[in-house]
């Protein structure tokens, strides 16, 4: 799908605040509200936006700490742990990564004991590092166009 600097702008209108109505976006862009359903609608079935989400802040949500683990898994463990690390309701992200670890996580947990039970379960896949995050420097940035 092209995507034009008018489709750019209300993907940064929406980016901003998916909440945002199309009369809002119509308004900043200079089209009308039809027309903005309209080309959000083609950028929906073309795949360029397939989701709208809400943002829960953990720490309000009670969890203490998100940290980031990297595994490097035993050999013929990775398999598993592929499909076992979609079940873990602690995980916020997980990546396949190239270089000397397979795994990247973003997770978050209730305390440092909580953390310790699960570094326990990750432990049978393979070498775990963890990285305590103390606060975001860039969170949810935008995808811009490329240049």
């Amino acid at each position: 799908m092209h995507v034009d600097s008018l489709n750019w702008k209300i993907l940064k209108c929406l980016q901003q605040n998916a909440r945002m109505s199309n009369s809002e976006i119509g308004r900043q862009v200079g089209i009308s509200s039809p027309a903005v359903s309209e080309r959000i609608k083609k950028m929906e079935d073309a795949g360029l936006i397939h989701n709208y989400k809400t943002v829960i802040s953990p720490f309000e949500a009670g969890y203490q700490l998100k940290a980031i683990i990297t595994l490097r898994a035993f050999m013929g463990k990775l398999k598993p742990f592929l499909e076992k690390v979609k079940t873990y309701d602690e995980v916020l992200n997980c990546y396949r990564i190239t270089g000397n670890e397979n795994i990247v996580m973003e997770v978050v947990l209730k305390n440092q004991k909580h953390l310790e039970n699960f570094i326990d379960q990750l432990i049978i896949y393979g070498e775990t590092k963890t990285q305590i995050v103390l606060s975001h420097v860039v969170a949810n940035n935008e995808i811009k166009p490329l240049r």
